[in-house]
């Protein structure tokens, strides 16, 4: 099966699912994680999926990241069906067309801030010089360059959180996947997290942005609301207004 994304010219479709189903057995029965779900994000946009725990958003989140496949449906990324990939498959697609930003950061505590950028450039085999370089511009987009050489436990959590981002930004991903990406920070260092994001958008990264929290979701320019495993209504956030 061909996975490189190179090889397919980018869609205004980046994300399209198509009847998805996450179907768990609890013993007594099936716990229908995802029930049935269509959803379709373009090129370019800035959306945030909102639902309360064991709503369904974080296994939708899972599905879109490649890091789980849907029982039944089908997923597209950038035009290439990936519902029915293997975990090599999905480990490749993951790492050529996606960027991750997490609530706990997720940085290697005994890797400095530019090995820690440079971690997804080495998993898709860059050579050493072009990766740092990469890195060092990455870090110096969120504004952390001369502070490269520092430990993550020498930075603040807004500050780490930036290096995530940085990561995340490194090998120049279509789409970043943010999963409450504010929620360990406090509320001052939580907007400015926030706005880098909707700058990113802005230069033209696709955001799908994952929360509980409606006031983060609405800075998004869409809002999706999960219940119950289904998408219970699709509207515009302040950025989709025009």
């Amino acid at each position: 099966m061909e996975t490189d994304p190179a090889a397919h010219p980018e869609v205004d479709k980046m994300i399209e699912l198509r009847d998805i189903y996450k179907i768990y057995s609890d013993g007594d029965g099936e716990i229908r994680a995802l029930d049935g779900i269509s959803l379709q994000i373009d090129q370019g946009e800035f959306v945030a999926i909102v639902g309360q725990s064991g709503s369904g958003k974080s296994t939708c989140m899972n599905i879109i990241g490649c890091l789980d496949t849907p029982t039944s449906g089908s997923y597209h990324l950038n035009g290439i069906d990936v519902s029915t990939m293997n975990e090599i498959e999905l480990s490749h697609i993951r790492n050529q067309t996606l960027g991750f930003i997490f609530q706990q950061y997720n940085l290697l505590p005994k890797l400095n801030l530019l090995e820690n950028v440079e971690l997804p450039l080495i998993y898709r085999g860059m050579p050493q010089k072009e990766r740092e370089e990469k890195a060092k511009i990455a870090l110096e987009r969120v504004g952390l360059l001369d502070r490269a050489k520092k430990m993550p436990s020498q930075l603040s959590g807004g500050q780490q959180q930036r290096v995530s981002i940085a990561r995340a930004l490194a090998g120049d991903p279509p789409v970043i996947l943010a999963d409450e990406p504010t929620g360990a920070l406090d509320s001052k260092t939580g907007r400015d997290v926030l706005n880098f994001i909707k700058k990113l958008n802005d230069e033209g990264t696709t955001i799908v942005l994952i929360t509980h929290d409606m006031s983060i979701a609405e800075e998004a320019k869409r809002i999706l609301r999960i219940q119950d495993g289904k998408i219970i209504s699709d509207q515009p956030g302040r950025r989709g207004i025009a």
